[in-house]
């Protein structure tokens, strides 16, 4: 009885229930992922699933296993890997810059929303014939389009997280005589930054569909580039490999964003 009135037991035994909680989830969302290969592996053994379009999990392992020893796979990764990160920075920077312009002024917020209103809706995709007669139909132009489709949502909401800082911030700013560089990197860029890393969330996802798409046409590498003629050789087991890579390249950025907002913003 007395260790139920114990500050230290009590807080001990609360901490313990949080560490379980905490091992089921994991445990949980290391399960389900393994659960699925497991029937997938077991549905396509016994027929069930058509093995010819669902090859096992353990026949396309083997195929992994093969394309990385000769080299292949991490020559289509490197150069996936260097559009993403090309265009998602491409899009991203002058996507925080416009967006925290737009927020604090609203004349520019004025000029430029229409234009971004109006050329958002248009796929990025549509517009790949103009951008290989402009860029050609090598990296640069791949990385245009990854940049083109990150852009949007992350001016957005960048402008959006600027906008809903409260105004009191903004006068106190404003009485205490702060200059344009200090009222635009102390009060701006902090107080929009939730929003902002939201839409870069959004834009990181959005790059891993775009290059995927963007390689299946006018070119010959990339994650794309493999899924596309494997497909047309029907070669299916390759293509569940590039499927399999590009998901996990968008888990891991997920999970290496979703740490790095947690980093900055542990004062929410």
């Amino acid at each position: 009885m007395a260790s139920d009135h114990n500050p230290v037991a009590v807080e001990r035994a609360e901490w313990k229930k949080r560490q379980l909680k905490e091992r089921m989830k994991q445990l949980l969302t290391v399960s389900s992922p393994i659960f699925m290969l497991l029937l997938w592996e077991m549905l396509s053994r016994t027929a069930v699933l058509d093995p010819r379009f669902f090859p096992p999990p353990t026949a396309i392992l083997e195929t992994f296993w093969n394309l990385a020893a000769s080299g292949e796979l991490l020559t289509h990764v490197g150069v996936s890997l260097y559009r993403i990160f090309g265009g998602f920075l491409l899009g991203v920077i002058p996507g925080v810059v416009i967006g925290l312009l737009m927020g604090l002024y609203s004349p520019i917020r004025h000029f430029v929303q229409p234009i971004i209103m109006a050329l958002m809706p248009i796929p990025t995709l549509a517009l790949l014939p103009i951008i290989i007669i402009l860029f050609g139909i090598g990296d640069l132009s791949k990385v245009v389009t990854i940049a083109g489709s990150v852009f949007f949502p992350v001016v957005i909401n960048t402008a959006a997280g600027v906008m809903n800082i409260d105004p009191i911030h903004m006068d106190l700013a404003k009485n205490y005589g702060a200059d344009s560089k200090n009222y635009f990197l102390k009060i701006a860029f902090p107080g929009a930054l939730p929003v902002m890393l939201e839409g870069i969330q959004m834009g990181q996802a959005i790059a891993l569909l775009t290059i995927v798409a963007a390689e299946m046409m006018g070119s010959v590498s990339g994650i794309g580039f493999l899924i596309w003629t494997s497909y047309k050789a029907f070669l299916l087991k390759e293509m569940y490999v590039g499927l399999i890579l590009i998901s996990f390249f968008g888990y891991l950025f997920s999970l290496l964003l979703r740490g790095l907002q947690r980093k900055i913003l542990r004062w929410r």
